[in-house]
């Protein structure tokens, strides 16, 4: 899709999206208030526009080509910047409430807790709850009113959309390399300890990276908390797979075999349909969407 020329018309891009994370033309349609035929032109404009194809059509619904993968983070961009936009030239631009937000220990504490002041600057009319914690938030039983997760949504009532990927590696204190003898490939991964989470009460699958890495890894320090991981790792006690965004903030951790052992994960947004329209709660997500977007590199493990 490089070279061609992206479709100026955001209402285009807004269908795709919808298309992009609910899979049919009918429940786009449904998101969108709209109907199914409208959708379908709407994505057939926006091939038209990029002379490339964004989905492949199936009975069972719609998924994306290599050029709709590489489409969507483009157009989750432009979305977070209008959504943005949008909040500020409301006629009342006053936001006022109180939003709880859930969050992984990871994002929550390294990525957001230091941000969460410029949105209170932004409102301060808004009162913020971060609860930062390594465990599944229930919007149903309105544990939060917006959730950041390693996962897609699991219910049909819950407006979601994947805020970003971000990069995984192994990652040692240099005194523990220095001490130990050296990583050549992935398969000498075995022979070292690895520090890493409680098998039995991973709230998600997802962060079951061990399995990931390669066979026969064992973690002999395990934690739910990945705070505990990092210090423990920052200690010498061992191999630990960390992302990279708060693994940078430590210039004692360093990635072994970045080239031959990272892993890919997602974050996703996640808010109620019972709660998408209140002003307060999209301020709170047009900000977090914002505040990912602008540092894309960070969660890529680049700089």
């Amino acid at each position: 899709m490089a070279g061609r020329k992206l479709t100026q018309n955001w209402d285009d891009l807004r269908h795709f999206l919808a298309v992009a994370r609910l899979g049919t033309l009918s429940a786009a349609a449904e998101t969108l208030g709209t109907d199914h035929t409208t959708v379908a032109r709407r994505i057939q404009r926006l091939e038209e526009a990029l002379s490339a194809k964004v989905f492949y059509r199936s009975s069972l619904g719609y998924s994306l080509t290599l050029d709709g993968e590489k489409l969507q983070p483009i157009a989750e961009a432009m979305e977070a910047g209008y959504l943005a936009a949008a909040a500020a030239q409301r006629a009342n631009p006053v936001v006022s409430g109180s939003v709880r937000i859930g969050a992984p220990d990871g994002f929550g504490t390294w990525f957001l807790a230091p941000r969460i002041h410029k949105l209170a600057q932004l409102h301060p009319k808004l009162d913020i709850e971060l609860v930062v914690t390594a465990r599944a938030f229930s919007l149903s039983k309105r544990e939060a009113d917006l959730v950041i997760s390693l996962t897609s949504p699991e219910h049909i009532r819950v407006v979601s959309r994947r805020l970003t990927d971000y990069r995984l590696m192994v990652y040692a204190a240099r005194e523990y390399l220095n001490s130990h003898p050296p990583i050549t490939s992935p398969a000498g991964f075995n022979k070292h300890d690895f520090i890493g989470y409680i098998e039995d009460m991973l709230f998600t699958p997802e962060l079951n990276y061990l399995a990931a890495i390669g066979t026969g890894i064992n973690a002999r320090i395990r934690s739910t908390n990945l705070i505990a991981q990092v210090n423990a790792t920052l200690a010498g006690g061992g191999l630990c797979v960390l992302p990279a965004f708060i693994a940078r903030s430590y210039p004692g951790l360093i990635p072994v075999l970045p080239d031959k052992s990272s892993l890919k994960r997602s974050y996703y947004m996640h808010i109620h349909e019972d709660n998408s329209k209140a002003a307060h709660i999209r301020a709170a997500a047009a900000f977090i969407a914002t505040e990912v977007s602008e540092a894309q590199g960070m969660f890529e493990g680049i700089g």
